[in-house]
């Protein structure tokens, strides 16, 4: 994506359009050639472009446009991927003129369902996704500084609260995950994984102490072996071999 703007095109007309507080002119291209305008360039009262306007496939409808600051920066980039004559891909620009995040309408739909955060180094930070279309965000990924994913929470019952915090390790495979199961904003579950997706071990807070007091212990993923603490000391007292 280009982070400035050069008008490199046969010129084929340049009118007066109203900006919405001032008037401004409007150049319209033929990029291509063919005869028929495929770019809109509108510009400020002092002639700086602070919008273009693209028909990248030539088809006679616009399905990207350029938005530029003041000092002929990048701001923003809008695309309509399915040519349904609504936006549905959103980029955002830094000053630098790096990527800052981007937002989706994965469905098409109109409605933003996802959104990506870059830090400076251009790698992705985090993710958030709407799952369910509610327009309420019930998912992030937090990634490191080289752009690997580290953890996630999820609000799994769409009430606005995160009940599910999932860590992954350096390989990508997850470590563990814990669980809200009583809806008081903190984990009372931990299920431990090895081997990628087989689960080694599960930890419950059944008084709501913030301790674990049962553990059950798998083997190649089947149950083996429960502890519990009865009497809430922090130590197995009743081992249950199955």
């Amino acid at each position: 994506m280009p982070r400035t703007h050069q008008i490199a095109s046969a010129v084929l007309a340049t009118c007066l359009a109203w900006s919405g507080q001032s008037f401004a002119a409007v150049t319209e291209l033929d990029s291509n050639f063919d005869g028929k305008v495929d770019q809109w360039h509108h510009l400020s009262e002092d002639k700086k472009v602070v919008k273009v306007e693209h028909d990248a496939d030539f088809n006679g409808q616009v399905d990207q446009v350029e938005y530029f600051d003041d000092a002929n920066n990048l701001t923003k980039v809008s695309f309509d991927r399915n040519q349904d004559g609504t936006m549905d891909h959103f980029q955002f620009y830094n000053a630098d003129g790096s990527l800052a995040r981007t937002e989706k309408s994965n469905k098409m739909d109109g409605k933003i369902d996802s959104k990506e955060f870059y830090g400076p180094n251009a790698k992705i930070r985090k993710v958030e996704f709407d799952a369910n279309g509610d327009g309420s965000f019930d998912t992030t990924q937090f990634y490191d500084d080289n752009g690997v994913l580290t953890h996630l929470e999820k609000d799994t019952n769409n009430n606005g609260q995160i009940d599910r915090w999932s860590y992954f390790k350096a390989n990508k495979e997850i470590d563990y995950s814990a669980f809200d199961t009583t809806g008081n904003g903190k984990p009372d579950q931990w299920q431990y994984f090895s081997g990628g997706n087989t689960i080694s071990k599960v930890d419950y807070d059944t008084n709501s102490d913030g301790e674990a007091d049962r553990w059950e212990i798998f083997e190649e993923g089947k149950l083996n072996k429960i502890e519990l603490d009865r009497n809430f000391d922090g130590k197995a007292d009743q081992i249950i071999n199955q």
